[in-house]
């Protein structure tokens, strides 16, 4: 009766942690580029204690990291000549971070006081001849649907748009950036379609997401009383065998 008790105990953990993943997708439903994640949950066998041999070993939930659905979400028109939305699954822009090259999906970029493109957060948002430094007097630029950026009629740069072989060695760095945690190297999304004026939205779709929420709360509650329940029994078998010695 041990044993069923900590393997409730073991989904519960898992629970508490989906519990989190489901909270941040809804909390993040609105924000740009934003991409819904889920839970990967597995088993993992205990192992057998040794005067037990007849008995099976028990088989406990097991946390195996966060799973992300890189799918594309809508494009959202805005207007505004420094927003830029991608049409292609698994594409991203590049951005230069002090510690190496991250990526985004967040499209919606500013210029700093050199007339440099950056990020909201001030990172240099990166192109095929490093970071774009434009004379905010010469107008705005353009971007066409290949990433070429064009100021008063003269191609200046294009945005480094990439993807990658493998969505895995992803790993998010927070303020909606991502990292390679391998040596795998991007490569050029050359069927990628950059959008200005417009910005990409959040995948989450926020009724899934509360349906998800009821069904851990509810299935929470569910191992408790079922955790309850074996204590009890395991008490009441303790008492009795006490009253029969």
């Amino acid at each position: 009766m041990e044993n069923a008790a900590y393997i409730g105990l073991s989904r519960q953990m898992t629970l508490r942690r989906e519990l989190d993943i489901v909270a941040n997708n809804i909390a993040n439903s609105d924000t740009n580029g934003f991409k819904v994640e889920q839970m990967l949950v597995g088993t993992e066998i205990g192992q057998r204690a040794r005067n037990h041999a007849v008995r099976p070993s028990a088989s406990f939930v097991l946390d195996k990291g966060v799973g992300r659905d890189f799918g594309q979400a809508a494009l959202k028109q805005t207007g505004r000549d420094l927003d830029f939305g991608i049409e292609g699954e698994g594409v991203f822009f590049t951005i230069n971070t002090p510690t190496g090259p991250a990526y985004t999906r967040d499209g919606s970029f500013t210029m700093d006081a050199e007339g440099r493109m950056t990020t909201q957060d001030g990172l240099p948002v990166q192109t095929d001849a490093g970071e774009l430094i434009v004379n905010p007097e010469l107008g705005p630029i353009t971007v066409a649907q290949d990433g070429t950026i064009t100021q008063d009629g003269e191609i200046v740069g294009r945005l480094s748009v990439v993807r990658f072989d493998d969505l895995s060695v992803l790993e998010k760095t927070g303020d909606n950036l991502y990292r390679n945690t391998t040596n795998l190297q991007p490569i050029e999304a050359a069927d990628a379609r950059v959008r200005q004026g417009m910005l990409e939205g959040s995948n989450v779709n926020t009724l899934i997401e509360i349906t998800n929420l009821v069904e851990i709360n509810r299935a929470y509650e569910r191992i408790t009383r079922m955790i309850e329940n074996t204590n009890d029994l395991s008490r009441r078998a303790v008492e009795r065998l006490g009253k029969v010695s």
